[in-house]
């Protein structure tokens, strides 16, 4: 039980990568809240840990709310005893040039993926800190944190962001125990990447496979695609690593998509 005894809160948790760490984390031992704006998905998820033999509670987040994510994050303290980890990992996409993105679409996606990184972190670190018993703050990046795609501006430049968050925080939580580290995905098919596969094909107009083949797995080492199985190895791994040789770094989770 490479978790037992730790409390961890996953934002985005109802469904895709978050589901999948939750239900890892939950295996290991840890209590999870599962944090999302589907307050009603977050409860049907903590109901299956609970009758799998684990311990969670949902709390419903808006990250991009200030006063929405201190009360979750207070709440879940209260609740479980603590904050030990925190996996900042709710997102979505919207495909745009940076020519015609509106402001407003383009505020959202840095509102949910940076504020959101940041608030969650915060709050998170303010238990910690205060604690005295260390922790670890993972955040989702992408492997957009190191390179730029057409039509994902926007995206690209919240998740570099959250690289230099990620950073920051392994600077300035190494006095108090506290790890930083950033998962860099390749595509994994969530929901996300199946809204984005029609929509990306006909943009370049070729079909939904050719894209898939030369475009989106191309540079890939094997042809496939990431597993949300393997973001949540991924995510045990470094919330049950036990020091801080490993802090203040992006992991590249792409079967060999980026190596840098």
């Amino acid at each position: 039980m490479k978790l037992a005894g730790k409390v961890a809160v996953v934002t985005g948790a109802a469904s895709g990568l978050g589901a999948a760490i939750a239900r890892a984390y939950a295996a290991e031992g840890a209590r999870v809240a599962i944090a999302d704006f589907d307050a009603e998905a977050a409860e049907r998820l903590a109901a299956e840990l609970c009758a799998a033999g684990g311990e969670a509670g949902a709390v419903a987040m808006d990250v991009t709310s200030e006063l929405a994510v201190t009360q979750g994050i207070d709440a879940v303290a209260d609740a479980f005893g603590g904050i030990d980890i925190l996996v900042s990992n709710a997102g979505f996409q919207h495909l745009d040039t940076i020519a015609d993105v509106s402001f407003d679409n383009w505020k959202r996606i840095l509102a949910v993926h940076l504020d959101g990184g940041f608030l969650t972190t915060r709050a998170a670190l303010r238990h910690m800190y205060a604690q005295g018993r260390g922790g670890s703050i993972i955040l989702m990046g992408s492997i957009h944190s190191k390179e730029a795609s057409v039509s994902k501006g926007p995206y690209v430049v919240a998740k570099h962001g959250l690289l230099g968050l990620c950073r920051t925080v392994a600077k300035e939580g190494a006095a108090h125990g506290v790890r930083a580290n950033l998962i860099c995905p390749g595509f994994v098919r969530t929901p996300l990447v199946e809204k984005q596969i029609p929509e990306l094909a006909e943009r370049m107009g070729i079909s939904e496979a050719q894209l898939i083949s030369d475009v989106i797995l191309k540079t890939t080492v094997d042809g496939e695609f990431t597993t949300v199985a393997d973001i949540a190895e991924v995510a045990l791994f470094l919330a049950a690593f036990p020091s801080a040789a490993l802090t203040g770094q992006s992991i590249n989770v792409s079967h060999g998509w980026n190596m840098g």
